[in-house]
Parts: C-alpha cells; structure tokens; sequence
C-alpha cells in the first residue's frame, strides 16, 4: 500500500511539473511588431503574425487567413482584443480548424483603411497586393495558391475582405466579413461622402470610385462567372449599427445566387461579439482548404 501510494504521488508530482509544458508544446506563438518596407506607402509599414503550434517543429507549409483589424486598431487588435491566440489555438486542438498561418496588417498608420483613396495618392491595396501578400508568403512556409489562402476580418476590415474577395476572387479561396462597413449603398452617398473633402470631383471619378469600392455594387456587377468563384461567411449582430449595408448584401447575392452564409446573431458592434465569431470563421475557412 506504501509503495502504490508513493508511486501515485511521485506521478501526481510529475504530471503536475509537465502539464504546462505539455499545453505550452500545444500552443501557437504571435509576433505582432514585425515591420516590411513599402516603396509604395514610403516607409515601413507593420503586421503581426500567428504561428500553428507545430511550425517550428514540422517542416511543412501551411495554408494562410488574412485577418483584418477595424478602424481605430491596429495589426495588434485581434491579438490583444480579439485572443487570436487562444482561440484559434483552441480551435486547432478540437479539430474544427486545421493548422495555418495568420497574417494581420497594420491598415492605422499615416492614414486609416484598407483601400487606395480616390485620388490615387494613398494606395493601402495596391501595398496589401504588390508587397505584403508577396513578402510574407516568401518569409512564412505558406502554400502559395488560391486554394489555400482566405481573408476575414471585422469592421473596416470586414469591408477591406468583401473589397479584397470581390476584386481578386483568384485569389481567396474564402472571404468572412464580420460586421462588415460595405461602403457607400448607393451613387448618391458616394457622391455626398467622397465631395465632403474633394468638392471638385468630377462626377466620372465619383462614378469609378463607386463602383469599384462599394460591396452592394461590385456584387450587382459580378459577372455569372465569378459567382462560385469565393465561399462566403457574413455574419452581423442584430443590433450592429452596420447591419443594414450587411443585410442588403446578404440581399443582393440571393438575387443574384450567388452562394454564401449569412448569419445573423444577438449582439453589437463589439469585441464579445467578434471572438464568439471567430472559431465558426476559422471552421469555415479550414473546410474551404480541405474540400477540393
């Protein structure tokens, strides 16, 4: 009885020392003050990054989520506010989300947004498409084609991943706006918002400008060809201040049968809400790396 009882507390005691290195082995890592130079914003620009918690280990390359932030944050929202790490983490460890690598910009210095501006003088897209996608991929073991690359994220970011699926469906396998800004919801408030600070904008650039950066028109416009090109996963709270222009595009892709999920819960603007979204974006996505 001595010796079981001995060697149940000398187990007990081990256990007990490796248990956090076991969950430490289990757990992804984030970076999130990298830098990479941009000759077309003049001047670096940052990301962070989340590491699977078996890249250092097994040699592999890894499918990619570009995880957009929403205005007022930046690339360190989603891993201070949003628990990236955790939750995903998490999601790796019970299945629903397969290993991979997640890249999160910084679109909230010099100026705020995710897209080039009117005037071509601010080209945040062209940056995200020409220099980040392009460096990251080279320095991260992340597999390279359309298959296995996807982009979400909330807020602004949201509409920086309608925007971004929409103009590169060759691209993104998936697109998850989450309490996404569409953009003006007609000419008549493009023309408004966009003459506020440009009031001698001819109405042939305000014209361009909205049909290229508003969501309800880039999905009225999408040819037939394209409409299965993206899987798509929107979801809004019920008493997001947003829900309207995510409702019409939820309305606008019925019409046109253009396949997508649209999932509306109770809940605002908020990062409570965000993090609950987040394990059912990251399940999603995996099932778009797996399903061809």
């Amino acid at each position: 009885m001595r010796c079981y009882m001995k060697k149940n507390i000398i187990c007990f005691l081990f256990s007990g020392l490796l248990f956090p290195f076991l969950l430490q082995a289990q757990s992804g890592k984030v970076y999130d003050e990298l830098t990479l130079p941009s000759k077309i914003l003049k001047g670096d620009r940052k990301f962070a990054v989340y590491l699977p918690p078996d890249y250092e280990t097994s040699g592999r390359s890894y499918p990619v989520l570009y995880l957009l932030h929403g205005g007022g944050d930046d690339q360190t929202g989603w891993v201070q506010f949003g628990e990236v790490q955790n939750i995903t983490d998490k999601a790796i460890r019970d299945g629903i989300a397969t290993p991979m690598v997640i890249i999160m910009p910084d679109a909230n210095t010099g100026r705020r947004g995710y897209f080039n501006d009117v005037k071509g003088e601010w080209r945040y897209e062209d940056f995200f498409f020409t220099e980040l996608m392009p460096f990251v991929e080279k320095k991260y073991r992340i597999k390279g084609d359309k298959r296995y690359r996807a982009v979400a994220g909330l807020s602004m970011g949201g509409g920086g991943s309608f925007i971004y699926a929409l103009h590169h469906p060759e691209l993104f396998s998936s697109a998850c706006p989450l309490s996404a800004a569409t953009g003006p919801l007609s000419l008549d408030e493009a023309k408004r918002t966009l003459t506020r600070d440009n009031a001698t904008l001819p109405d042939s650039t305000i014209n361009r400008y909205y049909n290229r950066q508003s969501v309800l028109a880039l999905i009225n416009n999408m040819p037939d060809t394209l409409k299965k090109a993206v899987r798509w996963y929107i979801d809004v709270g019920d008493d997001d201040f947003l829900y309207e222009g995510n409702a019409l595009a939820h309305i606008a892709m019925r019409k046109k049968e253009i396949p997508h999920e649209f999932r509306n819960r109770d809940g605002g603007h908020t990062w409570t809400y965000w993090r609950a979204s987040l394990p059912a974006v990251l399940e999603f996505i995996s099932q778009g790396f797996h399903q061809f």
